[in-house]
């Protein structure tokens, strides 16, 4: 079935072309490399996995409860349009609401998989070109599986959000190396990896559990190389050139905090555009999950270099300067160890199994 058959808007062109601007650089030095790097694209290639194999697609989802999500965690609850609707209003509600999440984490996906491509042709260090291809395969599979589980498990998908593709665009449009990085790496896949975690720790939903455990394994290599790459990079930019960036960094946090809230959700059900957003903003679950949104933002961006006054002012007016402190590197590690201890639960209930089936062949074989 055509991707087209499942908006529940009108996407508009089916293309969407950004201009690109810059230099493809080549490199003639192919034997030396930062150690560190060369061992995280090591990693990457080890790591590799198959979407269609190592998730099990065979797991039922109900379309109209897709996540398990609370009454408490949608927009509506508590208003005068949720106590006007039906149980049935509320399933497809939710499946909206789950629709329009997983689309914006395709579209993000394609984003992150166009930008690493963009990084192999215009980063100049060759160590840093190796590691983005295995990245760009990385995010190839993600576009994929998101796709799947949008098409197959709940046959329905929203057009890209207007403030991410704007983020996407300036990301893309600059023709400095860097920018890709810090657009994608640290602020769109930022945002990303905490809106993955929040639903992956909340769920009791198997699939997307699945999904969302594996694909931020691989994310959680992705910011390491980031935080790597212009870490080395931005020590050696003049303050001028560094407050260019941070003034980025605020634009796209605004851009992400303040527009991203579904909005989009509430009109196809009727709500006038003003009303929509000023009840995405009185919600309680989403005032929360805006702050969870920066946890993995914040301290990477401070962990670059990028933490002039302006930048800690806009972070203190956002309400999430102390997520500085937090623990970039445990987190990441705690993103591996559950994808991990997942493969090991499943393959040991399938283990189980094989036992439990061979046992069975060699008593009936017993009894022929």
């Amino acid at each position: 079935m055509s991707t087209y058959e499942l908006y529940a808007r009108d996407p508009g062109d089916p293309h969407w072309q950004v201009p690109a601007s810059g230099a493809a650089r080549f490199g003639w030095e192919y034997g030396d490399g930062r150690e560190r790097l060369l061992a995280l694209y090591q990693k990457g290639k080890d790591k590799q996995w198959d979407g269609q194999r190592r998730i099990d697609w065979d797991l039922e989802v109900d379309p109209y409860d897709p996540l398990g999500t609370p009454d408490e965690a949608m927009s509506l609850y508590g208003t005068k349009h949720w106590a006007k609707l039906t149980d049935k209003d509320k399933g497809e509600l939710r499946r909206h609401y789950a629709s329009w999440q997983f689309s914006q984490f395709l579209h993000g996906e394609q984003g992150a998989m166009i930008c690493a491509a963009r990084i192999v042709e215009s980063v100049p260090d060759m160590d840093a070109k190796f590691y983005s291809a295995t990245q760009t395969m990385d995010e190839a599979r993600h576009a994929e599986i998101y796709g799947r589980f949008l098409h197959e498990k709940i046959g329905m998908l929203y057009p890209i959000n207007d403030n991410l593709q704007s983020l996407l665009g300036d990301t893309l449009r600059d023709s400095r190396w860097d920018m890709p990085y810090l657009g994608m790496q640290v602020l769109i896949e930022g945002l990303a990896l905490a809106a993955f975690g929040m639903i992956r720790d909340t769920t009791d939903k198997p699939l997307p559990k699945q999904i969302l455990a594996y694909v931020m394994q691989d994310e959680a290599r992705h910011v390491a190389f980031g935080r790597m790459a212009l870490r080395d990079y931005y020590k050696q930019l003049t303050d001028a050139e560094l407050r260019e960036r941070e003034e980025f960094v605020i634009e796209g946090c605004h851009l992400m905090r303040d527009r991203l809230r579904g909005v989009e959700v509430l009109e196809n059900f009727g709500i006038p555009k003003a009303e929509a957003e000023a009840l995405s903003e009185q919600s309680e679950f989403l005032a929360l999950f805006r702050k969870l949104l920066f946890s993995r933002i914040v301290p990477c961006v401070k962990d670059i270099g990028l933490w002039g006054k302006r930048l800690q002012q806009a972070y203190v007016d956002m309400g999430v300067l102390e997520l500085g402190d937090s623990d970039l590197d445990l987190l990441m590690s705690q993103d591996e160890e559950i994808a991990e201890r997942l493969d090991a639960e499943r393959f040991a209930v399938e283990e189980r199994e094989r036992v439990a089936e061979v046992e069975q062949a060699i008593e009936e074989g017993a009894q022929s």
